[in-house]
């Protein structure tokens, strides 16, 4: 079974935005950290480099370097389980189908942007967003997404974080 780490949306360094000693125990645990978008920085991205392993798609308002370096759309496969990556899924309505269409033959796509978090399933689909790790905006607290992926599958459970 491997530990994945799921976060999106950190937005750092903006203001006195920072990752929680809650979030970096998780992040430094995993054997891999998925970021959906939003680091804001390459420095940022090397500093998560050094805790974990680091795959990741570029958001809506990553630096120039982030933009050039990372893509729009990624699948990873990890332990034989494919997850596609985007930052932004568009609206609410019709997310599920076009999430599907877009990440045909993934067991699990992760998206951020909105800043809530969530974990549904559409069909056979695991749909994730681990929300933000340091600006909650209209979700309940800051989180992220522990996944435990292995033979038998996914098991994505939300972290919330103080």
């Amino acid at each position: 079974m491997a530990l994945v780490a799921v976060i999106a949306d950190t937005h750092m360094p903006r203001g006195r935005r920072r990752l929680g000693a809650d979030c970096l125990r998780v992040l430094a645990d995993a054997e891999l950290i998925l970021h959906a978008g939003d680091v804001t920085s390459a420095a940022v991205l090397g500093e998560l480099s050094r805790l974990a392993p680091v795959r990741a798609v570029r958001g809506n308002i990553d630096d120039v370097e982030l933009q050039a370096m990372l893509p729009e759309r990624l699948v990873v496969e990890i332990a034989g389980t494919r997850i596609g990556m985007i930052h932004d899924a568009g609206g609410r309505d019709g997310r599920g189908e076009r999430l599907a269409a877009a990440f045909a033959g993934c067991d699990a796509v992760v998206y951020g942007h909105t800043h809530l978090p969530e974990i549904s399933r559409y069909g056979g689909l695991w749909i994730l967003n681990p929300g933000s790790p340091t600006e909650r905006r209209r979700a309940e607290h800051r989180s992220l997404i522990a996944l435990d992926v292995g033979k038998r599958g996914i098991r994505p459970t939300l972290l919330a974080l103080a």
